[in-house]
Protein backbone atom coordinates (compact mmCIF):
# COMPACT_ATOMS: atom_id res chain seq x y z
CA UNK A 1 0.00 0.00 0.00
CA UNK A 2 1.12 4.03 -1.11
CA UNK A 3 -0.17 6.55 0.95
CA UNK A 4 0.12 9.97 -0.40
CA UNK A 5 -0.35 12.40 3.13
CA UNK A 6 -1.03 15.70 3.09
CA UNK A 7 -0.84 18.15 6.51
CA UNK A 8 -4.09 20.14 5.99
CA UNK A 9 -5.56 23.41 7.57
CA UNK A 10 -8.69 22.43 5.72
CA UNK A 11 -10.56 19.64 3.03
CA UNK A 12 -13.20 18.77 1.24
CA UNK A 13 -14.26 16.50 -1.99
CA UNK A 14 -16.91 16.28 -4.03
CA UNK A 15 -18.66 14.05 -6.46
CA UNK A 16 -20.93 15.41 -9.05
CA UNK A 17 -21.23 18.54 -7.08
CA UNK A 18 -22.07 17.47 -3.89
CA UNK A 19 -19.51 17.50 -0.85
CA UNK A 20 -19.50 13.34 0.24
CA UNK A 21 -16.51 13.94 2.60
CA UNK A 22 -15.16 17.58 4.69
CA UNK A 23 -12.77 18.10 7.63
CA UNK A 24 -11.08 21.14 9.38
CA UNK A 25 -7.61 20.69 10.06
CA UNK A 26 -5.79 17.04 10.21
CA UNK A 27 -4.40 14.53 7.12
CA UNK A 28 -5.84 14.34 3.79
CA UNK A 29 -4.66 10.88 2.90
CA UNK A 30 -4.55 9.81 -0.82
CA UNK A 31 -4.59 5.70 -0.55
CA UNK A 32 -3.61 2.97 -3.09
CA UNK A 33 -3.49 -0.17 -2.83
CA UNK A 34 -1.70 -2.87 -4.81
CA UNK A 35 -2.02 -6.26 -6.17
CA UNK A 36 -1.57 -8.60 -3.36
CA UNK A 37 -1.25 -6.10 -0.31
CA UNK A 38 -3.46 -7.54 2.86
CA UNK A 39 -4.97 -6.80 6.25
CA UNK A 40 -1.04 -6.53 7.53
CA UNK A 41 -0.21 -4.16 5.08
CA UNK A 42 -3.18 -2.06 6.19
CA UNK A 43 -2.64 -2.28 9.71
CA UNK A 44 0.98 -1.27 9.22
CA UNK A 45 -0.21 2.00 7.40
CA UNK A 46 -2.95 2.66 9.80
CA UNK A 47 -1.15 2.60 12.99
CA UNK A 48 2.05 4.21 11.13
CA UNK A 49 0.11 7.34 10.25
CA UNK A 50 -1.64 7.68 13.36
CA UNK A 51 1.13 8.34 15.21
CA UNK A 52 3.20 9.91 13.31
CA UNK A 53 4.58 13.47 14.70
CA UNK A 54 4.11 16.10 12.11
CA UNK A 55 2.16 18.43 13.61
CA UNK A 56 4.19 21.41 15.67
CA UNK A 57 4.51 21.58 19.34
CA UNK A 58 4.65 25.04 21.08
CA UNK A 59 8.67 25.08 19.74
CA UNK A 60 7.89 24.88 16.22
CA UNK A 61 8.88 21.45 16.26
CA UNK A 62 7.16 18.53 14.32
CA UNK A 63 6.42 16.30 18.10
CA UNK A 64 2.51 16.04 17.71
CA UNK A 65 0.28 13.33 16.16
CA UNK A 66 -3.25 13.89 14.39
CA UNK A 67 -4.41 12.04 16.74
CA UNK A 68 -2.90 14.46 19.34
CA UNK A 69 -3.96 17.32 17.93
CA UNK A 70 -7.68 16.17 17.31
CA UNK A 71 -7.50 16.45 13.84
CA UNK A 72 -9.45 14.79 11.16
CA UNK A 73 -8.46 12.59 8.24
CA UNK A 74 -9.98 12.63 4.31
CA UNK A 75 -9.28 9.36 2.68
CA UNK A 76 -9.55 9.06 -1.00
CA UNK A 77 -9.13 5.86 -2.69
CA UNK A 78 -6.60 6.58 -5.52
CA UNK A 79 -5.26 3.20 -7.61
CA UNK A 80 -3.40 5.66 -9.99
CA UNK A 81 -0.70 5.92 -7.24
CA UNK A 82 0.46 2.84 -8.86
CA UNK A 83 0.80 4.09 -12.41
CA UNK A 84 3.80 2.91 -14.08
CA UNK A 85 4.59 6.06 -16.38
CA UNK A 86 8.49 4.68 -16.98
CA UNK A 87 7.56 3.00 -20.77
CA UNK A 88 5.71 4.74 -23.22
CA UNK A 89 3.47 7.72 -22.82
CA UNK A 90 0.53 6.15 -20.86
CA UNK A 91 0.62 4.97 -17.14
CA UNK A 92 0.30 1.10 -17.07
CA UNK A 93 -2.03 0.53 -13.89
CA UNK A 94 -1.60 -2.91 -13.64
CA UNK A 95 -0.17 -3.13 -10.29
CA UNK A 96 -2.83 -1.73 -8.73
CA UNK A 97 -5.55 -3.85 -7.17
CA UNK A 98 -8.28 -4.71 -9.01
CA UNK A 99 -11.59 -3.20 -7.70
CA UNK A 100 -13.13 -5.83 -5.80
CA UNK A 101 -9.98 -6.63 -3.77
CA UNK A 102 -8.88 -2.75 -3.33
CA UNK A 103 -12.55 -1.56 -2.16
CA UNK A 104 -12.80 -4.12 1.01
CA UNK A 105 -9.28 -3.44 2.51
CA UNK A 106 -9.49 0.59 1.96
CA UNK A 107 -12.57 0.18 3.92
CA UNK A 108 -10.70 -1.86 6.77
CA UNK A 109 -8.04 0.56 6.14
CA UNK A 110 -10.30 3.49 6.97
CA UNK A 111 -11.73 1.57 10.16
CA UNK A 112 -8.44 0.64 11.37
CA UNK A 113 -8.23 4.82 11.86
CA UNK A 114 -11.20 5.21 13.18
CA UNK A 115 -10.46 2.41 15.60
CA UNK A 116 -7.25 4.17 16.89
CA UNK A 117 -9.54 7.59 17.65
CA UNK A 118 -10.05 9.46 14.45
CA UNK A 119 -12.62 11.03 12.84
CA UNK A 120 -12.68 10.28 9.23
CA UNK A 121 -14.11 11.37 5.71
CA UNK A 122 -13.81 9.49 2.92
CA UNK A 123 -14.43 9.99 -0.77
CA UNK A 124 -16.71 7.64 -2.60
CA UNK A 125 -14.48 4.56 -4.08
CA UNK A 126 -14.40 4.44 -8.02
CA UNK A 127 -15.91 7.74 -8.66
CA UNK A 128 -14.47 11.08 -10.23
CA UNK A 129 -13.56 13.09 -7.39
CA UNK A 130 -12.85 16.98 -7.50
CA UNK A 131 -10.61 17.20 -3.89
CA UNK A 132 -9.68 20.67 -2.52
CA UNK A 133 -7.58 21.63 0.46
CA UNK A 134 -5.69 24.02 2.25
CA UNK A 135 -2.18 22.22 2.41
CA UNK A 136 -0.53 23.48 6.17
CA UNK A 137 3.10 23.77 6.05
CA UNK A 138 2.84 22.68 3.21
CA UNK A 139 3.87 18.82 4.48
CA UNK A 140 3.46 16.11 2.06
CA UNK A 141 4.66 12.87 2.41
CA UNK A 142 4.55 9.31 1.25
CA UNK A 143 4.41 6.42 3.78
CA UNK A 144 4.15 2.31 2.45
CA UNK A 145 3.86 -0.47 4.21
CA UNK A 146 6.83 -2.70 5.14
CA UNK A 147 5.22 -4.95 2.06
CA UNK A 148 6.39 -2.20 -0.23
Amino acid sequence: MRVVLQRSKAAQVTVDGETVGRIDHGLVLLVGIADGDTEEDARYLADKISGLRIFEDEQGKMNHSVLETGGQVLSISQFTLYGDCRKGRRPNFMAAARPELAEPLYERFNGMLRDAGLHVETGRFGAMMDVSLVNDGPVTLIVESKQA
